[in-house]
């Protein structure tokens, strides 16, 4: 346990950041796989109905991505992959 009150209030500080980093990393971790298997759905329907949910879901992970790249839960170029390899995988669709 901590000595003092600086360490103790760096541990508190340290599992507030904590929780909000694995809130951001797990949301979009799990979205982009949400969008794989509907991307999989779509390349065999070819639905409108389909594309509309794809974009929406891409929507979604774009600014959680954004947001967390904000607030360095993201390296910039990490997410800047991400975006990529997610549009690119849209496309070819």
């Amino acid at each position: 346990m901590a000595n003092n009150k600086s360490a103790q209030k760096r541990i508190k500080i340290n599992n507030r950041n904590r929780l909000r980093n694995k809130y951001y990393k797990t949301s979009v971790r799990t979205l982009i796989k949400l969008f794989f298997n509907n991307l999989e759905l779509y390349k065999v329907s070819q639905d409108s109905k389909d594309k509309e949910k794809l974009n929406e879901i891409l929507g979604s992970i774009y600014s959680l991505i954004d947001k967390g790249t904000k607030k360095n839960i993201f390296h910039k170029n990490m997410a800047a992959r991400k975006k990529a390899k997610l549009a690119a995988s849209l496309k070819a669709a």
